[in-house]
């Protein structure tokens, strides 16, 4: 099986994928924009061949590298970089070299857009926040009178929360829009729930062989507009409602054989035409793992490696590692630059660290 991995060493953890595809005797051929000496050992140890390239966004220039792999090692299996960032290129390249394994080039806006998403949710029968695009004042006026304050509006092609903003009343309202914009917005109502994360690896069924859930108790959105700490865990088990809407979405979108991650909101009261307390509400779809270390701490969450189930996904399309039984919480806790501590980190680190 010859895999190619769109930018193996970014993130920094992502050599454990390819590390993990090579113990299951995959072929791994890395295509970067680093310097092969600037790779990591255990990076270097996992590829059969890597492909420098002067820039990732240069198209034609990491065409030619999937070309020189297909020619000198045969038809590619798989391709795929499990970031956000590189999806859209990764369903072109799967396009152009007809690769069936994974999301092509025509359906990649599905799962960009917010807005596109909204019609995989219904299918799911997954509620979502009522939306509108945001052309003008006097239209995003009346999708208000609709909804009331407060609202949120971002970018209907966005990560996470940046450049999302809420809005409380006219006088903010304006300012928004006062403001030149060079990108579709999209305003939906404001949903006040709990964020929660339904995390899984798929098979070629859509059938779950790894579920995870992870929580964050300050949404991303406030961590961003707040300047607030990032905190948030991984549980060692999933709410039953959680599971069926994360499932029923994964159908809906046709995710399948892919690391996914989906968001949602809990609802914290009954909401019109929404919900009741404790109904999830379906946010946004990411068709790659969770970022920064999550997928680390899905491993010390659950006493397994998700890395290795996921491999196994790709060569056999089953779960071969076997479930444990011990169950933990891994949370997640940052620091600000800017702000002081009562205790140092190395005080932390003496006093509940290993």
């Amino acid at each position: 099986m010859n895999f190619v991995f769109i930018s193996p060493h970014f993130p920094h953890t992502y050599w454990n994928f390819c590390d993990r595809l090579k113990k299951n005797g995959v072929n791994v051929l890395g295509i970067g924009d680093a310097s092969y000496d600037s790779l990591e050992d255990c990076l270097k140890n996992s590829l059969t061949e890597y492909y420098k390239v002067d820039s990732l966004e240069n198209y034609a220039e990491v065409f030619r590298a999937v070309a020189f792999f297909s020619f000198k090692y045969g038809k590619i299996d798989w391709l795929e970089s499990n970031n956000e960032y590189w999806l859209e290129q990764d369903a072109r390249l799967r396009s152009d070299f007809n690769i069936t394994t994974g999301i092509k080039y025509d359906r990649i806006q599905d799962f960009k857009h917010k807005s596109n998403m909204k019609k995989f949710y219904a299918e799911a029968g997954v509620p979502t926040a009522r939306c509108h695009f945001a052309t003008d004042l006097e239209d995003a006026k009346e999708f208000i009178k609709e909804v009331g304050y407060p609202i949120i509006i971002k970018p209907d092609v966005g990560v996470g929360a940046s450049d999302t903003h809420k809005i409380t009343n006219d006088d903010e309202l304006s300012a928004f829009f006062s403001q030149p914009r060079d990108v579709q917005y999209l305003m939906e109502e404001f949903i006040d729930g709990e964020l929660y994360s339904y995390d899984a690896i798929t098979s070629s069924t859509f059938e779950p062989l790894f579920e995870s859930m992870t929580s964050w108790p300050p949404s991303i959105a406030d961590i961003v507009n707040d300047e607030l700490e990032l905190v948030y865990y991984v549980a060692g088990d999933v709410y039953e409602g959680l599971k069926k809407a994360g499932r029923a979405t994964v159908r809906a979108f046709h995710a399948d054989r892919r690391f996914v991650h989906l968001e949602f909101f809990r609802l914290k009261a009954d909401k019109k035409g929404i919900g009741k307390k404790g109904d999830f509400v379906g946010l946004e779809v990411n068709m790659r793992p969770a970022g920064g270390y999550t997928p680390d701490m899905m491993n010390f969450a659950h006493s397994l490696d998700v890395y290795q189930i996921w491999a196994d996904m790709v060569t056999t399309d089953k779960r071969i590692f076997p479930k444990s039984e011990k169950e933990y919480y891994c949370v997640y806790v940052s620091r600000r630059d800017k702000n002081h501590y009562a205790h140092t980190h190395e005080e932390i680190l003496n006093l509940y660290g290993s």
